[in-house]
């Protein structure tokens, strides 16, 4: 029985995408190892947001094929399908394939194992493709699930490769989502979090709305917890609030795709709302979830980003006070319209990201601080030492309680907790009742 072991790199859909490609594999008879020096059939699911990402998915396969020259490599995801010319030229990757089809991948390997040979298989996307036809089974042991149930995107912005490396949007069907959160719950999951290229334009095509997928999921027995992956903020409607406000279920972390908090930068990234209108939605939120936690991606560098520019998107950061910010350094992808505009020197770039990443870490402690003597329901996920339990409560803060040695493992069990004290970038608590649910 060959083993295949995999290295993912990117966002949450990567990540999914990588447990249903575990699932393709075992299914046609392979075996799943996580010790790299067992594998046979390395599978590298690759990122090309950033150029970055480009470097680490081409230089995980050049390492492979030194470290292993016999096995068989395969490399996959989007950075082949956006750049198919620099994915054909990694001649250490016996399999190249893109974010189509991916069912195939087993019968490929094989067709490598009993004939060597060099495959490329990167088929275009159509306007009319449907959502790909694989699933997550689940994993044991695991409390947390990603289920991708949209893909695609139709933005554009100026700076984005994702729409060439994804096709045009296109969403889960409602039956097999629905068939698939209770598979998941089945396998022993307690928490599912949506995620999708484009997440908040879910169910166009059907007429349907992201939060009809997320009342789908509520039901589910088993099913305890339903999070969001990241949202376009322009998607979001009054109506959609207060439908998740009657959700028990829903955990009210709103990762809200922000990019620059300045408004000329927004409108040469042909982002689709202004910093106040981003602002009006936050404060919305807050009304209808008091507790609701704000997270968000911010873009530094972007072309002709001034100092006055930057530190207005500071300032709006700032503003609106985010539990977390993902911080990233702007980087020219081939084919996209900023590419073309005049670049800032990258020591500019890195000096702004350091800055805005103190940033975010000056408001994670003040949010965390905000947060003691606060009582949460916690999903314990496991030990993280001989020391503590840990788990995560709605707003995906990350809480640690003290391990009593005689006491048996929490995992996928959920507390009320009541938060003591914050350390950084998680909470210590105690537990102050039975098991929530």
């Amino acid at each position: 029985m060959y083993k295949v072991y995999f290295i993912t790199f990117g966002c949450k859909v990567s990540q999914y995408e990588t447990e249903c490609l575990k699932s393709c594999f075992s299914s046609a008879g392979f075996e799943i190892t996580e010790n790299e020096e067992e594998g046979d059939v390395f599978v590298v699911n690759s990122c090309t947001v950033t150029g970055s990402g480009d470097s680490k998915s081409l230089y995980a396969v050049r390492k492979l094929r030194r470290s292993y020259p016999d096995s068989v490599i395969v490399l996959t995801g989007c950075l082949p399908q956006a750049s198919p010319e620099t994915a054909e030229k990694c001649h250490e990757a016996d399999i190249v394939t893109g974010t189509r089809e991916r069912e195939k991948l087993p019968s490929l390997v094989m067709q490598i194992i009993e004939n060597r040979s060099h495959i490329v298989d990167i088929p275009e996307y159509t306007s009319n493709d449907a959502f790909e036809d694989i699933s997550n089974q689940g994993v044991s042991g695991k409390t947390r699930a990603f289920l991708k149930i949209q893909d695609g995107c139709n933005c554009f912005c100026s700076y984005c490769i994702i729409p060439y490396a994804r096709g045009r949007c296109r969403s889960k069907p409602m039956d097999s989502l629905v068939k698939e959160v209770t598979a998941l719950a089945q396998a022993g999951h307690r928490e599912i979090v949506l995620v999708g290229i484009n997440l908040a334009f879910y169910g166009q095509e059907y007429g349907l709305r992201l939060i009809d997928a997320v009342e789908e999921c509520c039901k589910i027995n088993g099913i305890e917890r339903v999070r969001l992956g990241s949202l376009e903020p322009e998607m979001i409607t009054n109506d959609d609030l207060v439908r998740f406000s009657r959700l028990p279920k829903f955990c009210p972390q709103f990762h809200l795709s922000l990019q620059s908090g300045c408004g000329w930068t927004l409108q040469r990234m042909h982002r689709k709302y202004t910093p106040d209108e981003y602002f009006a939605l936050v404060e919305k939120i807050r009304n209808i979830f008091p507790d609701a936690a704000f997270t968000t991606d911010i873009m530094v560098g972007f072309p002709q980003e001034s100092e006055e520019d930057f530190a207005e998107s500071m300032a709006f950061a700032e503003k609106v006070g985010f539990a977390k910010i993902h911080v990233f350094q702007y980087s020219p992808r081939k084919g996209t319209l900023a590419a073309g505009f005049p670049q800032l020197p990258k020591s500019v770039k890195a000096e702004r990201a350091d800055r805005m990443k103190a940033l975010g870490e000056r408001l994670t402690e003040k949010y965390m601080d905000s947060l003691v003597g606060k009582t949460v329901p916690v999903l314990f996920e496991r030990e993280s030492s001989e020391e503590f339990h840990q788990g995560h409560a709605p707003d995906m803060t990350l809480i640690k309680i003290f391990r009593e040695k005689s006491k048996k493992s929490l995992r996928n069990l959920i507390f009320y907790v009541i938060i003591e004290e914050s350390r950084g970038d998680h909470c210590i608590g105690r537990i102050i009742d039975q098991e929530w649910r």
